[in-house]
């Protein structure tokens, strides 16, 4: 059995390039701790444990490029480290509608893209020549299509699937049977940021309710500079994203909130911010005696590093499922993903995850 956890990637962006660079800074410095990872080892695997072994994007000045050089092209704008030469040549993905009007200069796609049916043979190819045994989705918010075409290309070539974004695939029945039925584990959806807006949102809304203070209202304002803005200014993208944030806070709160008092979701893209993030969270009820209060919080982060180290750990649970031969979803989505399958407080969801890694 391989100790290496051959993974590929769907999306050569912002996301991905702070994994791959991440996991490539503590390489070169093994004398510094790795902080970021909520758990240092997994079962037999550490961070470094995770190779690589195919990449797929829409970007025509990424596709035919060594890895190493695609995650530095236009528009990412991550720059952590350099990274060694690889053999991985990032191949053509199928744009579908994973490309909004916003980001499309910026992305670029090939103008004379392959037929589908022809690019579905060679991901397969690529897929099975490499043998990646994990994908690991990082499309852009509101690609519904690509990602079910990527999700139907992870049953077909018997790869586990990651779902790191706000599209419910591990997080629908149908999906989730399709997924059990085969044999193949999944996790998802919509990736949890180490300090991310909504779990710091969840985790003050689950303290006002366990101490007994009523919510009346809350809301969660998102800005940043990146393309994943930029693509959610298209709001028909966002109705996924808006839900899995939202029922990711509200079940932290047992008391009845009314829809038209909860707001979250992403706001506005301010280019200068880069892939800086600033969310606004406030949150206003009622204490003891139906006196008022409130809490505002400013929380500013690199939105790439926030989600990395999270991933690493899905990445790692999803190895092991595959040696123990476990199929479909995998209830440690519940800790690492904003829209799992059932709603958990946080504390019930690492204690899952710490379950399985023991099981």
């Amino acid at each position: 059995m391989t100790k290496k956890i051959k993974v590929g990637v769907i999306g050569v962006g912002n996301c991905f390039a702070g994994l791959i660079q991440g996991i490539e800074y503590y390489k070169k410095h093994r004398d510094k701790q790795v902080i970021g990872l909520m758990h240092k080892k997994i079962g037999r695997y550490n961070f470094d444990d995770i190779k690589f072994t195919s990449a797929f994007d829409v970007g025509a000045n990424k596709i035919g490029k060594a890895l190493e050089r695609a995650v530095f092209m236009s528009p990412n704008l991550v720059r952590w480290t350099k990274l060694p030469k690889s053999r991985v040549i990032v191949r053509e993905s199928p744009v579908l509608d994973g490309v909004g009007i916003y980001v499309e200069n910026k992305i670029k796609p090939l103008k004379n893209p392959t037929p589908l049916a022809e690019l579905r043979k060679k991901i397969k190819e690529e897929i099975r020549k490499t043998k990646t045994e994990i994908l690991v989705n990082y499309l852009p918010v509101g690609s519904q299509k690509a990602t079910e075409f990527w999700a139907a290309i992870a049953l077909e070539t018997k790869c586990a699937f990651i779902n790191c974004i706000p599209v419910f695939i591990a997080s629908d029945k149908n999906w989730a049977k399709k997924f059990k039925n085969r044999k193949i584990p999944i996790i998802g959806d919509d990736i949890k940021g180490q300090i991310g807006a909504t779990i710091v949102h969840r985790v003050l809304a689950r303290l006002a309710d366990e101490r007994g203070a009523a919510i009346d209202q809350t809301y969660q304002i998102n800005v940043g500079g990146n393309t994943d803005f930029l693509n959610m200014l298209e709001r028909s993208r966002l109705e996924s994203k808006k839900i899995s944030k939202t029922k990711a806070v509200k079940s932290q709160i047992q008391q009845s909130i009314k829809d038209n008092s909860i707001y979250i979701g992403p706001s506005d893209f301010i280019p200068f911010l880069g892939n800086t993030k600033l969310a606004f969270i406030r949150i206003q009820g009622k204490m003891f005696a139906n006196i008022p209060y409130s809490m505002e919080l400013r929380l500013e982060v690199d939105d790439k590093a926030n989600s990395a180290g999270v991933v690493i750990d899905a990445i790692r649970c999803t190895k092991l499922a595959l040696n123990r031969k476990i199929g479909g979803y995998l209830d440690v989505s519940t800790y690492f993903m904003k829209h799992p399958l059932i709603q958990k407080t946080d504390d019930e969801a690492r204690k899952i995850v710490e379950k399985f890694i023991i099981f």
